[in-house]
């Protein structure tokens, strides 16, 4: 069940990779776009939790984890959804006037969904160690070491300016793996990065069990909870697209 869930979120997030994608390909066809016009785009959902709400006690609080799912993630599904609308809103009648703020709330909301979508499959119970296989050979190729890149990313996290993340990206422009901090979701990225690794530094991602020790977070992220299996999934996976 866990694997299933594990897919249903990796699926989500192609999904909402591939909108723009998808939308491209279809308008080139006969009576295509029409007909996703007239039909309309479905809405986005909020994907399942990969495991049970407490698996990953005790470094990431049940409490926690149904808040930061429960609430803030179905938040920004909500925000994207309705910017969606906006722009379909806009788009009918011609009147364009709310693009500024509608187009910042779609890079918002959008981002907050796909990384929170990465983040749950990115954590598991009895998670941590160290990748394996073609992930840890170019983690080492990129950075000398898996140790080097694992304490890049831990700085690089702990390191974000007010609330965001820490991202290990694969970018298929230059075949290369980069670390990147994330401001808010969508600021100090690279065009065409795909995350692979993301860790949470908003408040509300750790604040009710650890308070302001956001060093304490990421370290049991690091430690207990990462994913590496999905890690590589996601390498694999992007590599080939």
């Amino acid at each position: 069940m866990a694997e299933r869930r594990s897919e249903l979120g990796r699926r989500e997030f192609l999904r909402v990779a591939g909108a723009g994608a998808l939308a491209a390909s279809t308008s080139i066809l006969p009576g295509g776009a029409a007909a996703l016009a007239a039909q309309g785009p479905s809405p986005h959902e909020l994907p399942p939790l990969p495991y049970a709400p407490d698996a990953l006690e005790p470094y990431y609080s049940q409490q926690t984890v149904e808040l930061h799912h429960g609430k803030h993630h179905a938040a920004y599904v909500k925000g994207l959804n309705e910017a969606e609308a906006k722009i379909a809103e806009m788009a009918q009648s011609g009147d364009f006037g709310q693009a500024k703020a509608t187009c910042k709330a779609l890079a918002f909301h959008g981002s907050g969904h796909v990384l929170h979508s990465v983040f749950w499959t990115n954590m598991r119970p009895g998670g941590g160690g160290d990748p394996q296989g073609p992930l840890a050979y170019a983690l080492s190729l990129e950075f000398r070491s898996v140790d080097a890149a694992k304490s890049l990313f831990v700085a690089a996290t702990n390191a974000v300016e007010g609330s965001g993340w820490g991202v290990l990206a694969y970018v298929p422009e230059t075949n290369r793996l980069v670390i990147l901090q994330a401001e808010k979701h969508e600021n100090l990225t690279q065009w065409g990065a795909i995350p692979l690794l993301v860790c949470d530094v908003w408040e509300h991602a750790y604040y009710l069990q650890y308070q302001n020790k956001r060093a304490d977070w990421v370290a049991a992220f690091m430690e207990h909870l990462v994913n590496w299996d999905d890690v590589a999934a996601r390498f694999e996976a992007a590599r080939r697209r």
